[in-house]
């Protein structure tokens, strides 16, 4: 008997298994250091008055999987964007298109919110992600880059 896939909205307690997800990403993008959010963080803008970010999750015998994780933002030439933050599926279930699922879940609610424009990055290195965001024909834009300013570098205005 095949293990049934369910993609559903997250809600407040799969906040630490999200969590956990987001630093198995941090160790396939080589830089674990850098997770600094915390779950009480998560659930105050996942959930609080502060929200900011909503998300879905991927299970498989009620254990969580995968997420996808988006939020809306503003471009001053489109209005109302949605950003795909991240996708993670747990690496023991890659390749069974859990992405895939996630990715159009996403997909779907910038559709039903008639945003302009759905966008997400993808590091130069990540072949697999970048082949997986080619078979929907996304334009990977070479032409922008990315800029920020750390909380450390905030310190100094």
């Amino acid at each position: 008997m095949e293990n049934k896939i369910t993609i559903r909205p997250g809600t407040i307690h799969d906040l630490p298994r999200v969590l956990e997800l987001v630093r198995e990403l941090a160790e396939y993008e080589k830089a674990p250091q850098e997770v600094a959010v915390t779950l009480q963080e998560m659930e105050n803008w996942g959930f609080g008055p502060a929200k900011i970010f909503d998300f879905f999750v991927a299970e498989e015998n009620k254990q969580i999987i995968g997420i996808a994780v988006y939020y809306y933002k503003y471009s001053t030439w489109k209005g109302k964007c949605l950003f795909l933050e991240d996708i993670v599926v747990t690496e023991s279930q890659r390749g069974k298109g859990l992405g895939k699922l996630l990715f159009e879940a996403v997909a779907r609610v910038a559709k039903e919110k008639k945003v302009r424009r759905m966008e997400w990055q993808v590091l130069d290195w990540n072949t697999p992600a970048i082949k997986f965001y080619e078979k929907y024909k996304a334009s990977l834009d070479p032409e922008w880059i990315n800029g920020k300013l750390t909380d450390v570098d905030l310190q100094r205005f």
